[in-house]
């Protein structure tokens, strides 16, 4: 008969056990505002919350690209607009020599100037952040995931900025174009100087063209960033229908159990005060 009681009070230990860790998972629910917190409280629910939180991250991942190549491609907007502006004034430049400058001082002054375009033409092209990476691709477009089965290009390659300019039906280079004008101001030859204000003109409107693709770039960049938003606010809005609490009913079954355990340990406690003799009379 003692025996059978030991069993029984160690049973109704359990049992007040569980009520105990039920009422602080509801309080705790009640505190987080969630009800999903481990995979027994509900398991296809879990699964559910599990693939969420597969989605999140690789959403997180793709939008940490798309602010990297926002970063990138802005850095490479700014150096295209500023070498279109050198490029501009070569332009006016090598119009002027064209025009009759007059002195050969003059036309010196100018082949010093164009020098120190080319010049600063060639950092920008070939310049790199604070990081060591190029601000132009090197060779060929590095392609970056921005979705599932999405790569884009984030930025031109050097190649593309400053070369394959068509020059009179002639493919030249940025610098090839800026050797020939140096070389017509040194020279002085009307008919150099004619070919070399063609030749400039044509870099202009090839950078031109490269800051349009860009702006392209940059502006599919930002449609792709906002549609990631959108997903990315569709599964929040997923997670937290899985995991919220119904208030209501997570405070009324905490208080009924409240109830049930203070009825349980106050018959426990009566009982554990009677004696030996009183349990087997």
């Amino acid at each position: 008969m003692v025996g059978i009681t030991n069993k029984t009070m160690i049973a109704e230990i359990r049992r007040q056990q569980k009520l105990s860790q039920e009422i602080i998972d509801g309080q705790t629910s009640i505190s987080s505002g969630k009800t999903l917190n481990r995979a027994s409280d509900n398991a296809l629910a879990w699964v559910q919350l599990s693939e969420v939180g597969k989605g999140q991250a690789q959403q997180a991942a793709w939008q940490s690209n798309v602010s990297t190549g926002n970063a990138r491609g802005s850095t490479a907007e700014a150096a295209l607009s500023e070498i279109n502006n050198l490029l501009t004034r070569a332009q006016e430049l090598m119009t002027l020599a064209r025009n009759g400058v007059g002195s050969d001082t003059s036309l010196e002054a100018i082949g010093e100037e164009m020098k120190t375009i080319r010049a600063a033409v060639g950092g920008l092209i070939e310049q790199r952040d604070y990081q060591g990476v190029s601000v132009f691709d090197e060779g060929q477009s590095v392609l970056v995931p921005v979705g599932r089965g999405l790569n884009v290009a984030v930025v031109a390659t050097r190649e593309q900025v400053s070369s394959g300019i068509d020059v009179d039906g002639t493919p030249m280079t940025l610098d090839a174009i800026f050797e020939q004008s140096i070389a017509a101001l040194a020279s002085g030859n009307d008919d150099a100087l004619a070919a070399s204000v063609s030749a400039v003109q044509a870099g202009q409107e090839h950078i031109a063209i490269e800051q349009t693709r860009q702006g392209v770039r940059l502006g599919r960049l930002e449609d792709i960033g906002t549609r990631l938003t959108d997903v990315d606010l569709d599964l929040n809005d997923r997670r937290t229908e899985l995991e919220s609490s119904d208030m209501t009913e997570v405070i009324a079954s905490v208080k009924a159990k409240l109830i049930q355990l203070e009825a349980a340990q106050t018959a426990f406690a009566r009982i554990n005060q009677q004696t030996l003799f009183d349990l087997i009379r």
